[in-house]
Formats: C-alpha cells, structure tokens, sequence
C-alpha cells in the first residue's frame, strides 16, 4: 500500500508555520521597495493588518488545513476574493517573488517549497487573469478599450 504524501499545510508546521510565513511575506511587502506596487494595493484595500489574518486563514485551508476563511466568509474563490482589487501582470509577479523569499526565509526544505509554490503561482495567475478590474485597467492603458472615443 502507497503512503499518501502529507498536506503542504502539515509540511509548512500547520497553523503556526503558515503565519510565520504570512508575516515573513508581509515583512517583505511592507519593507522591500520592489514590492511597493502590491504595498501600495494593501493600503488602498483593508490594510496589511487585515490582510495577514485574512491570507492566514486563507492558506491554511488552501494547503488542506482547517478552513477558517470558509467559516468566516462562507467560500474561498480566490477570484472573487479580489475581484475589488486591480491585479496586475506587475503586483501579480511581486507577490511571486515576494512569497518566493518569505519561504527562503523559512528554513524549509526546498521540496516543500517548490510544492507550495506550484500552487500559490497557479492561484496568482489566475487571480491577474479573471479579473475584471485588470482587464480593464489593461485595456485602458493599451488603448484598446471599445468605449473609448
């Protein structure tokens, strides 16, 4: 008989490693001047504080942990998440990156890493690409908005 792999969630040290790893990120996104654009989106929204509770939540459920964000809010559709929000190709590859060196800073295995990073990616790919703020953000500035004279 196959083991089964463990969840990312017991990989990451459960709930108490996932939010060294939200405030890891978070530390970055506040501090590190190439993550001021997504900065700049988290102070325009409810603000870092809210947001490191809230993508704690989140992550535990989404690496197959308790569902906190599904209790509080009834789903997790990380699209309709932010959907307020204008993600674009640039705060969408700063939060990657900042992510990226919130887990170098952890100490954990690069197997892990790579597991979680697969998912987080996927997630923020579609998150940019589904949202309607961004397309149409990106279609203004293109100038290819059809409303536009």
């Amino acid at each position: 008989m196959q083991q089964q792999r463990p969840s990312i969630y017991r990989q990451l040290g459960g709930e108490d490693g996932i939010s060294r790893l939200v405030d890891l990120f978070y530390d970055i996104v506040e501090q590190d001047p190439a993550a001021a654009a997504l900065h700049m989106l988290h102070l325009d929204g409810h603000g870092v504080a809210h947001s490191r509770v809230e993508q704690t939540r989140f992550l535990m459920g989404f690496f197959g942990g308790p569902r906190l964000y599904v209790e509080f809010h009834g789903h997790s559709d990380v699209r309709a998440i932010h959907a307020h929000v204008a993600v674009t190709a640039e705060t969408r590859d700063i939060w990657i990156r900042s992510m990226d060196k919130a887990f170098d800073q952890t100490g954990l295995p690069p197997e892990v890493k790579k597991r979680a990073m697969t998912a987080l990616a996927t997630a923020a790919r579609l998150v940019h690409d589904v949202n309607p703020l961004r397309n149409r953000d990106e279609e203004i500035e293109a100038g290819t908005d059809s409303d536009l004279p």
